[in-house]
Formats: structure tokens, C-alpha cells, sequence
């Protein structure tokens, strides 16, 4: 891929993250990709947020996101599907909340989070959410530690609550898998437990074509954990770019 026909795209980032989380991708892919990072923003809904994407966005691009960011892009492909060349899955899901007990418990589960940040504040809340947002080996890492920890802060409670309300209400995303037809990279790190590699495996079977990579030695946050694994697969499916026209699916 030559340094001049750079690819445009645009990276999306999670619940309770910001552009922090792709900087050393953002590096690695210097020569390659004209790089657009997306935080999730203080929004009503994961629609409203493509919007927002789209609006700034160029008449064609790659996209990817991660964990929330993931259904952002799942929406954005929804809006604009002549639109995204490339699709990028990382750490996330499709479904949308269930119903009946699993989907109460998950409401409670969200709720408490922010009656904690609202007690004890963000920084408190934050201590215990990289708890579970990293490889087990990743704890004494605590550089990479306190940068999570500080991001997470840097949201505040309005961002906290923000990006619970667009999970919570997030679309189901199921009957876009089979109408996807560009290339699509789909990320799982094998020790995440936030977003496990099942549902990756589901996507996978169902997004004809599509790459799934399991990212060894990883939590949540492949993408400061394992960087250069993350940027080799990236650099392989930008290649596809300019060697595949765009024709996904009406939708």
C-alpha cells in the first residue's frame, strides 16, 4: 500500500474510553490509513451518534470500532451502507439487551455502576472497572493501568451516563450479519471477559467473507495490550481497499 493513497478511516471508541485507546494504532498505521478517531459522545442513542459520524465523514471510508463503538458501526453501516468499504469488529457484539430476567439484570447492573460514581465518585468506579478490562498479567502493568483508570475519569458521570443509556438501548443488529459484504476484520482477544469470543465466532459465521482473528495474551483492551498484533492485522485489511470495490447489500 503506497504512503500516498492513504485509506480514510475512522475508529471508534468504547464505553468509557476516548481516542487514548487507539494511539498506538493510530502510530503503527501512519504510512498507511488517514486515521479519524471517534470518542462516543454525550448522545441520545447509537443512531444519533452514526449521524453525527456520518455527517463529518468522507463519501467513502473504512470503519472500526470497539466494544460500544462496535454498535456505532453496526449502525453506521445501517445508515450508510454504499458508503463503508471496510468493517472493522473489535471487542464487541450485536445483540440487543434481552428481555425478561437477563435483561432487568442488566439494567440493575448499569444502574448501580452510576449510583457508585455518583457516591464515591468516577475514580473510585474506575479502579474497579479496569479491573475487568485487562489480561490478569496486565494489573502490574501500572503505567497502562493508571492511563485506563485516568480515561475513564476524564468521561465523568455525564459520559458514564450517557454511554449506559445508548447500551442499554442499543439496536439488535442481527439481521444486518447476513446483508454485509465488504471485508470485514472481526478482533477478539481470548481473555476478555467483558466481550468473550462467542459472539465473535457468531458474526463471523454469519458475515460471508469475513477474518476472525483471536488475539492471544489479551483482555478488553486489545488494542494497548497487543498493538502490534493489532496493527499487523489492520495493515493486511486495509490492503483490501483499493483491491475491492465497494458493493454491500441494500439495506
Amino acid at each position: 500500500m503506497e504512503a500516498k493513497k492513504k485509506v480514510p478511516l475512522i475508529l471508534i471508541s468504547g464505553m468509557l474510553c476516548d481516542n487514548f485507546v487507539w494511539h498506538r494504532i493510530v502510530d503503527g498505521l501512519s504510512k498507511y490509513a488517514l486515521c479519524v478517531t471517534a470518542d462516543i459522545e454525550t448522545t441520545d442513542s447509537v443512531s444519533s451518534m452514526a449521524e453525527r459520524i456520518l455527517a463529518s465523514a468522507p463519501r467513502e471510508f473504512a470503519i472500526a470500532g470497539h466494544s460500544l463503538g462496535g454498535r456505532v458501526v453496526f449502525e453506521v453501516v445501517r445508515q450508510a451502507p454504499h458508503r463503508v468499504r471496510l468493517l472493522g469488529l473489535f471487542g464487541t457484539a450485536y445483540k440487543g439487551r434481552p428481555t425478561g430476567p437477563a435483561g432487568d439484570a442488566e439494567i440493575i447492573a448499569r444502574q448501580a455502576m452510576i449510583e457508585d460514581a455518583e457516591a464515591n465518585g468516577m475514580e473510585m468506579l474506575a479502579q474497579k472497572w479496569v479491573q475487568r478490562m485487562v489480561h490478569p498479567d496486565q494489573l502490574d502493568n501500572r503505567p497502562l493501568v493508571e492511563e485506563l483508570i485516568a480515561m475513564a475519569v476524564r468521561q465523568g458521570c455525564n459520559g458514564l451516563k450517557a454511554h449506559v443509556r445508548m447500551g442499554l438501548s442499543r439496536p439488535d443488529a442481527s439481521d444486518l450479519l447476513s446483508k454485509i459484504n465488504v471485508p470485514t476484520l472481526i478482533l477478539s482477544a481470548r481473555q476478555d471477559v467483558a466481550m468473550p469470543v462467542g459472539p465473535h465466532q457468531e458474526m463471523h459465521e454469519s458475515i460471508a467473507g469475513s477474518v476472525l482473528q483471536i488475539i492471544e495474551n489479551s483482555g478488553h483492551m486489545l488494542m494497548l495490550e497487543q498493538p502490534e498484533v493489532v496493527v499487523t492485522a489492520l495493515m493486511k485489511w486495509l490492503k483490501q481497499y483499493t483491491e475491492t470495490p465497494p458493493h454491500i447489500s441494500p439495506i
